[in-house]
């Protein structure tokens, strides 16, 4: 059987914070391939030098310009991308650091921190735009060969099964319809939910949970992060995972094993 690579994606809620926590313990003791980290909250020069650069590790960081200490995203990996881009080349979306492209030679991966639509909805609309850049980015890169996947903190939980009380957040942001439309039009378009995939009747399997109310302990939760494979990957998918027991952010890692090729 061919070898496999893991991959795994995080919100980590800040990675000062997720490092005080034991980070690198689990980064040590899990040791995927690679790990998309979002809501990073700073830049590389903020951070540890152990954990900008963990041992064994390339570390990618693309901070937010607009906002110090908000967004972020990070990329660790064991081997070195062939070429690694921030942002999905649209100056208004870049500035928040919500995006790392990294192409290896099997495959192109974009790791993103999606927008939230603000409980009052006004950052809706800009969510929706950031949506449709972003699909747009992952069509161009396929068009010119690449094999994509893509993973992250999409803000958005898809069905009905994706969240646990569905009924009460028909007009919460996360789960109203026109966000939920985007995620249509993504599975349209060709990409592949792997964990829905492999698991479709699976339910109360969520990836964030409300610290406030304490809704993890009760699992009272919403699966709104994932990894996405372009459908001519699929037959490379080995396994996808959420890990649910992994503490230290309001959302949990999710996972995706991949046949190498």
């Amino acid at each position: 059987m061919p070898d496999t690579i893991t991959l795994l994606s995080w919100n980590v809620n800040g990675a000062r914070a997720i490092h005080k926590k034991g980070f690198l313990t689990w980064l040590d003791e899990t040791a995927p391939d690679i790990v998309c980290l979002q809501e990073t909250r700073a830049a590389e020069s903020q951070l540890a030098p152990e954990m900008a650069q963990p041992a064994g590790y390339h570390g990618y960081w693309n901070a937010s310009r607009a906002r110090q200490g908000y967004s972020g995203t990070g990329l660790l990996t064991k081997a070195e991308p062939l070429d690694v881009q921030f942002g999905l080349g649209v100056e208004p979306f870049d500035q928040e650091g919500r995006t790392i492209v990294a192409r290896y030679l099997t495959f192109t991966l974009i790791n993103c921190y999606f927008p939230n639509g603000s409980r009052d909805h006004s950052r809706v609309p800009f969510k929706l735009a950031f949506y449709k850049a972003f699909l747009r980015k992952c069509q161009q890169l396929r068009a010119q060969g690449h094999a994509v996947v893509f993973c992250g903190d999409v803000n958005t939980a898809h069905q009905e099964i994706d969240l646990a009380h569905p009924k009460s957040n028909q007009k919460t942001t996360g789960f109203l319809p026109e966000e939920r439309a985007w995620l249509d039009q993504v599975v349209a378009d060709g990409y592949v939910d792997t964990f829905r995939h492999l698991y479709p009747d699976l339910a109360e399997q969520y990836t964030w949970w409300s610290m406030p109310t304490r809704a993890r302990e009760r699992n009272v939760g919403w699966r709104i992060d994932y990894f996405f494979v372009a459908a001519e990957l699929l037959s490379r998918v080995v396994d996808a995972c959420i890990q649910a027991d992994v503490p230290g952010s309001d959302h949990c890692p999710v996972g995706l094993r991949l046949r190498d090729v």
